[in-house]
């Protein structure tokens, strides 16, 4: 009998494959998970033969947990997401860390596809039960788990399939932000925002932009998720930073003081979107006085993000692009009327 735990943050996966794999008598599914860290908690009370894990997941990323799993007891791991293809640079991490095997779930149409893989599936875990791996010290699994889940970032896993968009602006801007998130559709990437704004402020800004918006416009709390169809904006008086937990975006809302004479500041938030998303993020820097946002945008674009600053012509005050685009931080100038499009654009 060959004993095998799911780990997924999707119940429908969880089901489906618990269904599948259960359908071999040979088969036995003797655990599912949501996150890493449940199933930790699951494998102290009884181990399993096979791992079938996902990657995106909330707390920790699976290559992070792949790794910990091949320090500490070197376990036959199914890799199982959207993410991995033949040749995918997540699939080579993955397999560098230890990985058996993987399975590709498309991103639609998932209950069909599992169902239809079925004779795969279990022959993927058939093969990997039968594997032994063995403990590297490699540059893959050497030192896995020195940060807490908190802390990590796309050092821990390089591409994930969640992307956002920064914005910063200040004088002009919610006019600005008016028109670039009224021409979005319901279905984009989530979205952070800093605008220069006194406290008290920004929660009134965020509702009346919801009332106009097809997706949900709203002041951040801290700790929020920053999920696709929905625009966090940063509370005047305090500072909005991004960080990750696994393959999900939150936001940290804090005080502190202020960052080129503003708080909220631009640099503080896109500087931790350079940090955490790297290349999975979209920066926007608009209308606005002085240079907050430019060394941040700077910053975002070292990290392989696309970046993207609005156009003089449309500009209230060209101030904060201009100096990005000083520093070389900018990969394209946009009138504001197609920012939205470049945001759809990169979404695709």
């Amino acid at each position: 009998m060959i004993k095998v735990l799911i780990v997924d943050d999707s119940a429908v996966v969880r089901q489906v494959l618990s269904e599948v794999l259960s359908k071999d008598p040979q088969i036995k599914v003797i655990a599912t998970a949501g996150d890493p860290l449940i199933a930790k908690s699951k494998m102290a009370l009884e181990w399993p033969d096979v791992i079938v894990l996902d990657i995106e997941m909330p707390r920790m990323d699976g290559i992070t947990f792949l790794k910990i799993i091949m320090a500490e007891r070197p376990t036959p791991v199914l890799i199982c997401s959207t993410l991995t293809e033949k040749g995918a640079e997540t699939t080579l991490q993955a397999m560098a860390a230890g990985a058996v095997g993987y399975v590709t779930k498309p991103k639609l149409g998932l209950k069909g596809f599992l169902s239809d893989s079925a004779v795969d599936l279990i022959n993927n875990v058939r093969v990997a039960a039968q594997s032994s791996p063995k403990r590297f010290v490699t540059a893959a699994t050497a030192k896995p788990v020195e940060q807490p889940a908190h802390l990590q970032t796309s050092a821990a896993m390089l591409h994930t399939t969640e992307k956002i968009v920064a914005i910063g602006t200040s004088t002009g801007g919610t006019q600005a932000l008016e028109v670039v998130l009224t021409a979005l559709p319901r279905v984009s990437p989530g979205i952070v925002i800093v605008q220069h704004m006194p406290e008290k402020f920004t929660a009134s800004f965020a509702s009346r932009l919801n009332s106009l918006c097809a997706i949900e416009v709203r002041e951040a709390r801290d700790r929020d998720r920053v999920i696709p169809g929905c625009a966090l904006i940063a509370p005047g008086g305090l500072h909005m930073r991004l960080t990750r937990s696994g393959a999900y975006y939150y936001v940290n809302v804090l005080d502190g003081p202020p960052v080129n004479r503003h708080k909220p500041s631009v640099d503080v938030l896109f500087k931790s979107a350079a940090q955490v998303a790297g290349r999975n993020a979209l920066g926007i820097i608009m209308t606005g006085m002085g240079d907050d946002g430019a060394r941040g945008l700077r910053e975002m674009h070292n990290a392989g993000a696309y970046t993207v600053a609005q156009d003089e012509a449309s500009c209230v005050v060209f101030g904060m692009p201009k100096e990005a685009i000083k520093l070389d931080a900018v990969d394209t100038e946009q009138p504001l009327e197609h920012i939205a499009g470049e945001i759809m654009r990169y979404a695709r």
